[in-house]
């Protein structure tokens, strides 16, 4: 047999409630030259999938059954000694967070030499040359300099880039990526995703892609696999899948993906939670969450049944007619919009210093931001695009203040006409209650060592020190389900939940504190589309209710499509376009940002 197949892989978890079957039967085959999709929300099993694959489960992880078959060879039988020469060498593995798989001590240019040298015949300034190259085919800018770049230097899209460099370097048979685009502009991501096809063509490599991103899915991959809570529920031919969609969770998926279309209206989303684990399921998994839900469905678990072409299904209702049911727009009076801006940014300039020596820095430094100007208005929305490393994530920390004495910063920051830059003492606290950021990395951005109880309340005691300790676990609690997290997540620590689950309690901390103003550095990225249509939802609501006003920073198009009121590009630190977002989106006038709008992923929908 030759590739990858996954033969009833089954793995448990060793947790606090009980055994946690976090695969259950999975069954997939992937083949050289092939790309094979698996999409799902966060916490139904995608990347406790690639981990199992590559034989990393946590450490209270076991497999219960089943094979990992790689050309004939079952992986879960093999010495580690023999899967290390596996991993990387014959499969490579792209993972979601590339904060936490980058050494944050190592240069970035040692960490690619380390896999070229360990998996290649190269050496010392050959490794180096591969190295470089390597960047440059993964669009880091001045790759020669770059090289010698510490991670915490680089914007999350350029270490993501990094991440697929040292992966790609070593020229594996096999390559898992999971969620490889997430934190990658649309130029960038078309790039990425051009270099992933180029070297199937070249070697036959089979790819394992993983992503939430379902207008990549339908522009890279053959066949895609649709993943609940632990299971598949749906596999077919792509084309298929996205014409045909049969299980109610794929359908309710597509409806919720966000695009100018469905502007004033909420997504669809889907009520509810993926169910805990360790729950002893007595019926379809999807049942208690799904609106074609009968008796029968809670009469044994469904099997994988066949649909014909090759698609199959894990629903007894699959072959009936279905209705797609639109969402109901809401009758809401527009947002009163304050005569003066909420928000002025008056010639911003950010210049960090020159890197080396922190005692003798001399040069000029790196501009990041230059004289950049706009205006946000209480209730609205100003979207921030423009390709990975431009200055979109610099602007934002600038703006909440959290480059002092990291940059020279200069311009104003004028919030109701008090200058951000120049508030000390009580006038910055206040400022700080007013004006909140979600960050683009949840994982960097939350202390591992507080369970979430305590993350959520540690602003509300700085900021909020007038409320009760009752008071404020109303508030938490009202914001953790209204952010689609259960109840029981206040006592777990961030290592417990995945990467989208994260970020929802990232959300949740800033909103905390009731601000006016909320920068959003990337807040959708690392979630799958039924949550990011949650939180879309949430903060569309939030806004009307409160008046909040939103800089969104973002790659992600159909997002701004849907969110923005206005819109803001920037290139190499500065706006070279702006101004309502049907207008910037609808009839772009600078060829850059043309050239974005060309390599957005489009699904065509069936």
């Amino acid at each position: 047999m030759s590739g990858i197949e996954l033969q009833a892989l089954t793995v448990e978890l060793d947790a606090d409630a009980g055994v946690v079957r976090a695969l259950d039967g999975i069954r997939l085959a992937l083949a050289r030259g092939e790309t094979f999709a698996l999409v799902g929300e966060s916490g139904c099993g995608k990347s406790m999938t690639a981990l199992a694959l590559m034989r990393l489960l946590p450490d209270n992880g076991s497999f219960a059954g089943g094979q990992v078959q790689l050309d004939g060879t079952d992986l879960l039988a093999l010495p580690e000694q023999a899967m290390r020469a596996v991993r990387g060498g014959r499969i490579g593995m792209i993972f979601q967070e590339p904060s936490t798989s980058l050494n944050p001590v190592m240069r970035v240019g040692d960490q690619i030499v380390e896999a070229i040298e360990t998996h290649t015949a190269l050496r010392g300034a050959a490794a180096r040359a591969k190295a470089i190259e390597w960047l440059g085919r993964v669009g880091i800018p001045e790759p020669e300099r770059r090289i010698d770049e510490y991670p915490f230097r680089l914007s999350g899209g350029q270490k993501q880039r990094v991440m697929i460099a040292m992966t790609l370097a070593a020229e594996p048979d096999y390559l898992i990526a999971d969620e490889p685009t997430t934190a990658l502009d649309v130029s960038i991501q078309g790039q990425i995703l051009a270099l992933l096809r180029e070297l199937q063509r070249e070697r036959r490599m089979g790819m394992l892609l993983i992503t939430h991103d379902l207008g990549v899915v339908a522009g890279m991959a053959q066949r895609v696999a649709l993943m609940y809570a632990g299971q598949i529920v749906e596999l077919a031919a792509t084309e298929d899948f996205f014409a045909r969609p049969l299980h109610p969770y794929a359908r309710a998926l597509l409806q919720a993906l966000p695009d100018a279309m469905r502007r004033g209206q909420p997504l669809a989303a889907i009520g509810g939670t993926v169910p805990p684990l360790w729950t002893a399921f007595s019926g379809c998994r999807f049942a208690p969450r799904c609106g074609r839900a009968m008796p029968a469905c809670t009469d044994g678990e469904p099997a994988l049944l066949d649909a014909g072409a090759g698609h199959q299904v894990r629903c007894i209702r699959h072959g009936e007619a279905w209705v797609a049911e639109a969402p109901t727009p809401v009758a809401v009076a527009p947002a009163a919009v304050a005569p003066a801006p909420l928000l002025q940014v008056q010639q911003l300039n950010v210049v960090f210093p020159p890197t080396g020596n922190p005692w003798r820095r001399r040069g000029p430094g790196f501009h990041a931001v230059r004289d950049l100007s706009f205006e946000l208005a209480r209730g609205r929305t100003l979207a921030l695009v423009g390709e990975s490393g431009c200055g979109k994530t610099t602007t934002g920390k600038a703006i909440v203040q959290l480059l002092r004495g990291q940059a020279r910063i200069e311009g104003k920051a004028l919030l109701e006409g008090r200058d951000l830059f120049t508030l000390q003492g009580e006038a910055l606290l206040a400022a700080r209650r007013e004006v909140q950021i979600v960050f683009q990395d949840p994982f960097a951005s939350l202390n591992p060592r507080l369970r979430v109880l305590e993350l959520l309340e540690e602003g509300l005691e700085a900021l909020q020190p007038q409320l009760d300790r009752e008071a404020r676990r109303r508030r938490i609690e009202t914001l953790v389900e209204r952010v689609g997290l259960r109840s029981d997540a206040l006592q777990r620590y961030p290592h417990e939940f995945s990467g989208g689950q994260r970020q929802r309690i990232s959300i949740a901390r800033a909103l905390a504190v009731q601000p006016r103003l909320l920068v959003c550095d990337e807040p959708t990225s690392a979630l799958d589309v039924s949550v990011q249509a949650q939180i879309l939802n949430l903060l569309r609501e939030l806004q009307r209710e409160m008046g909040l006003s939103y800089l969104f920073i973002t790659h992600n198009i159909g997002v701004v499509e849907y969110i923005a009121d206005d819109v803001a590009v920037m290139q190499a630190g500065a706006i070279v376009e702006r101004g309502p977002c049907e207008a910037v989106l609808g009839r772009p006038q600078q060829a850059y940002t043309r050239e974005l709008m060309a390599a957005v992923p489009r699904l065509r929908r069936g």
